[in-house]
């Protein structure tokens, strides 16, 4: 939440189960996996009853996206997905390990 003198702006995420089912609704938050206890995609949200391993579509998520992500807690990059219809494309493939290091060097120093 971002505050400028007496109102408050909050970004809102569009979020849909990627399966849609009839199970009732309930109230639920959605937090980001790495970032303080700030960090939500949606807080008192009405959605689908979701359940273990159910799928969610989080449209336009911020810094979890490629063009907004950092390395920041040592995270990889995601990757990024093109969705066309019923066809997906990987357009640029999730960071390895490697790429995550790539230019670092230790000094001699700090060798074991």
């Amino acid at each position: 939440m971002i505050l400028y003198g007496h109102r408050s702006i909050t970004a809102y995420h569009e979020i849909k189960p990627v399966k849609e089912k009839n199970d009732g609704t309930i109230k639920a938050d959605f937090v980001g996996p790495i970032c303080e206890s700030g960090d939500f995609f949606a807080k008192d949200r009405e959605t689908t009853r979701l359940f273990q391993d159910d799928l969610i579509a989080i449209f336009g998520a911020g810094a979890y996206g490629y063009s907004m992500s950092s390395n920041y807690n040592a995270r990889r990059r995601a990757a990024e997905v093109l969705v066309k219809d019923r066809e997906f494309f990987v357009v640029k493939k999730r960071e390895t390990f490697g790429d995550l290091v790539k230019g670092e060097s230790t000094p001699p120093f700090l060798e074991v």
